[in-house]
């Protein structure tokens, strides 16, 4: 069977990845090849990001109130900035944007739409067409499991939630204490160890015991389908 791109599990952490490494290295690429100010270098390196952020609204073709925020966000940072001239402030923007998606997921879990869990759902089901159909009927409350699964599946939301709030944090404080220079790369230090964090301690209290769940659902859907089979023989 022939996999498309479409249906390939997705990596939902790619972004931040990416956001990670173009604005570091282009921040450094103005500055020292370039010769750039702190400032223009730094507004310069915002550019792919805030791009990225434009571009997967455009793709969508859909309303994304998450990405609207994170737009706005972007943008009036990047704005008040030229206006100012504080490069301080574009370091703090970026922890603006962490505190927006924080809020975003932990909204998502009020609302019972946990919106981590689509990115999830490719890890634990890998593929694999009983492990997707246990998936279905433990979060659609099939299954004797479900109660247990749908509270893991809020967890997993929620510490992403307090994960990014968090960095957002240290890196808001870490924007107006440590020097500009130093930040820019500590920044992408903090960011990357919240992201660590987040995949530890979010495997542990949650992605672990789902797909530990999803598991013993796909047993138990194969002892019950032989024992029909026995039944009807």
């Amino acid at each position: 069977m022939t996999t498309t791109s479409a249906n390939k599990p997705q990596n939902p952490f790619r972004p931040l990845l990416l956001d990670v490494a173009v604005p570091v290295g282009s921040y450094y690429l103005f500055r020292e090849a370039f010769g750039m100010s702190t400032f223009a270098a730094l507004a310069w390196s915002s550019v792919v990001p805030a791009g990225r952020t434009v571009w997967a609204v455009v793709k969508e073709r859909k309303a994304n109130g998450l990405a609207g925020l994170i737009l706005v966000v972007n943008l009036v940072s990047l704005l008040l900035s030229f206006v100012s001239g504080d490069p301080r402030l574009m370091l703090a923007k970026d922890s603006a944007v962490s505190s927006t998606i924080g809020i975003g997921i932990l909204a998502s879990v009020v609302l019972g739409r946990p919106m981590m869990t689509a990115g999830l759902k490719p890890f634990l089901v890998k593929a694999d067409a009983a492990k997707h159909a246990a998936w279905e009927r433990l979060l659609g409350g099939g299954a004797a499991g479900s109660a247990d699964f749908l509270r893991a599946e809020r967890v997993f939301s929620v510490v992403w939630g307090v994960v990014l709030l968090g960095e957002c944090v240290v890196r808001m404080v870490g924007a107006y204490t440590v020097p500009v220079d130093t930040m820019v790369w500590l920044g992408s230090v903090v960011l990357v160890g919240a992201i660590g964090l987040g995949m530890v301690v979010g495997g542990a209290l949650a992605a672990g015991p789902m797909e530990r769940m999803i598991a013993a659902e796909v047993e138990a859907a194969e002892e019950a389908m032989k024992a029909q089979v026995a039944v009807a023989a």
